[in-house]
C-alpha cells in the first residue's frame, strides 16, 4: 500500500484528492490548520491529520515522514512567503524517492514558452496587484515556490490547472506542455478531475519534471483534436 501525504487537504481540491487516494487504497496523512480539522469529518478514521501551517516546517517533516507521494496545494494566502515556505519544506523533508506533485494555475510558466492572451496577462496582473494591496494573497510568491520547485532535483511534477467548475467527474483531464496548444482552448476543468489528475500523477512516472497544463477531457477543444475537427 502506497503512503501518501496530502498538503492542504482540508479545501475541495484536498477533499476531492483525499477520495480519490482512499478509493485507490492508498493510505492518507493530510496537513491543514487546526480549525480547518473539521471539515474532514467525513473522512474520520480513514486518514491520519496532522493539524498546522502547510509552510511550518516541522509540522510538514513529520506529516511526509515515510510517504511514497506528497500532494501539495499551492496557496498564496497571506503575505508571509506561504506558498514558497509550503514548497520548500516539502523539497527539503519529503523521503528522496518520493513523487511530488504540486498545484498552481496556468500563469505559472517553466521555460517561457506558454502564450497567453492579452485578457488573461492583464487580469493576472490585476489580481496580483489587488492581493497584494489587500495583503490577503501573494501570487508573486507562488511564482518564486515553482521556481524552487522546478531548480529540485527530486520527482516533481506541477500541474497547472485551468478555471475549474463542480460536477461529477468526466475522466482524467489531458494535457500539454504550453499554455497556447488548441487542446487547452476551452480553459476548464473538473474540480474532482484535477484531483484525479493529481492523485493519478503520483504513478505516471512520464510526468516527472513536467509541468503540464490540463483541461477538461470532454471539453470542446479537447474532443475537437481528439476527433481530429
Amino acid at each position: 500500500m502506497k503512503k501518501i501525504c496530502i498538503v492542504g487537504i482540508s479545501g475541495k481540491l484536498g477533499q476531492y484528492m483525499a477520495q480519490h487516494a482512499l478509493d485507490r487504497g492508498f493510505e492518507v496523512v493530510g496537513v491543514c490548520r487546526a480549525r480547518s480539522v473539521g471539515k474532514l469529518d467525513k473522512f474520520k478514521e480513514r486518514i491520519t491529520v496532522v493539524p498546522g501551517a502547510t509552510n511550518d516546517r516541522e509540522v510538514i517533516k513529520k506529516a511526509v515522514a515515510g510517504c511514497d507521494g506528497v500532494l501539495v496545494v499551492l496557496v498564496p494566502w497571506g503575505v508571509k512567503q506561504y506558498s514558497s515556505g509550503t514548497a520548500q519544506a516539502v523539497l527539503d523533508h519529503a523521503p528522496p524517492a518520493a513523487r511530488l506533485i504540486f498545484s498552481c494555475g496556468w500563469h505559472i510558466t517553466r521555460d517561457g514558452q506558454d502564450v497567453y492572451s492579452r485578457t488573461f496577462i492583464t487580469l493576472v496582473k490585476i489580481v496580483t496587484w489587488l492581493t497584494r494591496l489587500l495583503r490577503v494573497a501573494e501570487i508573486d510568491d507562488q511564482v518564486e515556490a515553482c521556481k524552487r520547485i522546478f531548480a529540485s532535483d527530486t520527482r516533481w511534477t506541477v500541474v497547472r490547472g485551468s478555471d475549474l467548475e463542480e460536477g461529477e467527474s468526466q475522466g482524467l483531464p489531458v494535457w500539454s506542455r504550453h499554455v497556447g496548444d488548441p487542446i487547452l482552448e476551452s480553459n476548464i476543468t473538473r474540480r474532482v478531475d484535477f484531483a484525479l489528475f493529481m492523485v493519478a500523477a503520483i504513478e505516471n512516472d512520464e510526468l516527472i519534471h513536467e509541468a503540464p497544463a490540463i483541461v477538461g477531457c470532454r471539453t470542446p477543444s479537447a474532443l475537437a483534436i481528439k476527433t481530429g475537427r
